[in-house]
């Protein structure tokens, strides 16, 4: 099914399904189309929801990982949100992490695939280096294992963001954000159960980056999925998916 956008208050959002929340937090270049495939396997029994956090929108002086924190927790009071599971991908799943130190209560479960927050490998020092299709192409596919996943659709996507000067200076300043805070003393007070589903050719948030947040948060598990990259949920849609159903259904 496409996915309907809906509009309140500012925020730009999805609402599918009924019952126990999974919020849905997308990365830097993050588009509704990551997360189709959870969407469709998990809104007959959930409500997935998937606020689109405001990455090339908010004020420069607010655009960083402080800022989308607030974001989200306004969103959440808006929405009246409440035993949440909460799942990101790479800054998203960052965000994640950060409102879940802040809002314990809200949250029952944390799911984390390619996440920053301890080491990632930038796109490159100039990037986003504007006006090269060429070049953009080829940084879109590098963040997965089979270069196909990286549709035209989805690279003119980034591309015409790119485009745009002040798009660009935020993504830049959120980037760095996310460089500079270093989750590494933080992780040990999660104590929710958290689902770690990694890609071993992640070229971006490397497989030492999951074990190393296995070894850190208290009650993790930690999956690999071989021949995939840097978003699970995009390039082996089926087994992430099963993954998250039997931690769902999991006590622990």
């Amino acid at each position: 099914m496409s996915l309907q956008i809906k509009q309140e208050s500012g925020f730009s959002y999805v609402d599918e399904g009924s019952g126990q929340v999974i919020m849905l937090l997308h990365g830097l270049f993050g588009a509704l189309s990551n997360w189709q495939a959870v969407v469709d396997r998990f809104s007959a029994h959930y409500r997935v929801v998937i606020p689109m956090l405001p990455i090339y929108e908010m004020p420069i002086k607010e655009a960083g990982l402080e800022g989308l924190q607030k974001f989200v927790e306004d969103f959440v009071a808006l929405k009246k949100l409440e035993n949440m599971v909460l799942m990101g991908n790479s800054l998203g799943g960052h965000v994640g992490i950060l409102y879940t130190l802040s809002n314990v209560s809200k949250v029952s479960k944390l799911i984390l695939t390619g996440s920053s927050g301890l080491f990632e490998n930038t796109m490159g020092g100039s990037y986003p280096r504007r006006g090269s299709y060429d070049y953009i192409k080829e940084r879109v596919a590098y963040t997965f294992y089979d270069p196909a996943v990286a549709s035209k659709e989805l690279v003119d996507e980034v591309f015409e963001t790119t485009r745009s000067i002040p798009k660009c200076m935020r993504i830049v300043a959120i980037a760095k954000s996310a460089q500079r805070n270093n989750l590494a003393l933080e992780l040990n007070k999660i104590s929710v159960p958290t689902l770690l589903i990694w890609g071993l050719n992640d070229t971006i948030t490397p497989p030492m980056v999951g074990h190393e947040f296995n070894r850190l948060i208290p009650n993790s598990t930690l999956h690999f999925l071989d021949h995939c990259c840097h978003a699970p949920m995009m390039e082996h849609p089926e087994k992430f998916n099963v993954l998250v159903e039997r931690f769902l259904r999991s006590n622990s």
